[in-house]
């Protein structure tokens, strides 16, 4: 590149730096209200509300970054052409694809971030999100038990404990398990504490009794005890006993045919979907930059601004993103639609660039800059010293 789209490339990678910063905060808010009741109704650790936190950037980056991008060119753009900088470099003999180099090389820089978090980084990040919520889930002594009320940890499971104090321990526990509806039992203690191994969660009370009736004979058993344990395993599957997402499984997964061939019809066609969502969606940037590009730099210049066009451009955007993502849904119920799914950004791209290869018509006579006094009368010298 020259100097001119040296300055050009720099001044839309800080845009696009910027505006990949400002959405990523802005997702990170919604995000964080989400988790922010782990820290406050739990007293969970800092540490891991960030960690938590932090793994669901990979999640929304990818979507992020080609928007961000688009951003970045409808500023730069707009602002030069408000400027009239665009009007001197295409006077100074720069064509519309010249100067639209330097937004294609950032497009295919976005491709390249795009498509290292969809194949690597975020499949990973996601499964140890799965994996750290369910860690979360497990430790409801820590969490999510509130004191003074009957806490719902499960489907016709209830607990309810007076106090909590600092070292864990859960003091004045009764627990009612009815998971199993013509025997449900109750567990009194005055003491009990949160374990988790191997084989999952339980709550081990000390010094209570436990109640059971068999509902069909009436008939009310009970039990005093030391030491008693309740397993929680069926409140927190662990992850091994569940199928894993689409979104959980690393690329090689989904593209050993062996690994979807096991699974029914409906999850096969949806891991299909994933492994050709996370090679054509990365497309979508360059489809993105090119109409937006060719909204921009193409036809005629206009000082008074070029909104309709950056609306144009923006509904466009809009649109190619609306198909995607319905592309992608129908692709996990109709594997017909794959193929779309990488023909859509690329045929996206054909007509921008055809309507970019038009250039920037400057009609003769045509007012595109502003004027000064003086060049006008430098221009009238030089027209009367000429005429014959």
């Amino acid at each position: 590149m020259n100097r001119l789209q040296r300055y050009l490339f720099r001044n839309l990678l800080i845009a696009t730096l910027y505006s990949t910063a400002g959405l990523t905060l802005t997702i990170w808010l919604s995000q964080s209200l989400r988790l922010i009741e782990i820290v406050v109704s739990a007293g969970a650790p800092m540490t891991m509300f960030l960690w938590l936190l932090l793994l669901t950037v990979p999640t929304f980056l990818g979507i992020v970054l080609p928007l961000a991008l688009v951003a970045a060119i409808l500023f730069t753009y707009n602002k030069m052409a408000a400027d009239s900088e665009l009007v001197v470099m295409r006077a100074a003999g720069v064509g519309p694809f010249a100067l639209a180099q330097p937004a294609l090389v950032v497009a295919f820089g976005v491709v390249a971030v795009v498509y290292t978090l969809n194949v690597w980084i975020t499949p990973s990040a996601h499964r140890e999100l799965v994996r750290m919520e369910y860690a979360v889930r497990s430790d409801y002594s820590q969490l999510f038990l509130r004191e003074g009320v009957f806490n719902e940890v499960g489907d016709r499971f209830s607990v309810f404990l007076r106090e909590r104090d600092g070292d864990g321990n859960l003091h004045k526990v009764l627990i009612h398990d009815d998971r199993v509806p013509d025997k449900p039992v109750t567990v009194m203690g005055d003491r009990a504490v949160m374990l988790t191994g191997p084989e999952g969660a339980r709550f081990v009370v000390y010094d209570g009794n436990r109640q059971e009736l068999d509902r069909k004979t009436g008939r009310l058993s009970q039990l005093y005890f030391e030491r008693y344990a309740v397993d929680l395993k069926v409140l927190t599957p662990a992850a091994a006993e569940r199928w894993p997402d689409a979104r959980e499984r690393s690329t090689a997964e989904l593209m050993d045919p062996a690994s979807i061939v096991a699974e029914d019809d409906r999850m096969r066609r949806g891991l299909i979907a994933e492994l050709h969502h996370r090679f054509s969606s990365p497309l979508l940037a360059l489809a993105y930059a090119a109409m937006a590009l060719a909204a921009l730099l193409s036809g005629e210049f206009n000082r008074r601004g070029q909104s309709t066009r950056v609306t144009i451009a923006v509904l466009l955007v809009m649109g190619l993103q609306s198909a995607a993502l319905g592309l992608t849904s129908l692709a996990g119920k109709m594997t017909v639609f794959v193929p779309l799914m990488y023909l859509l950004p690329l045929v996206t791209v054909l007509p921008a660039l055809w309507v970019m290869s038009r250039g920037l018509r400057l009609k003769p006579g045509r007012d595109t800059g502003p004027r000064s006094g003086a060049g006008s009368g430098a221009g009238s010298g030089v027209a009367a010293g000429t005429s014959p």
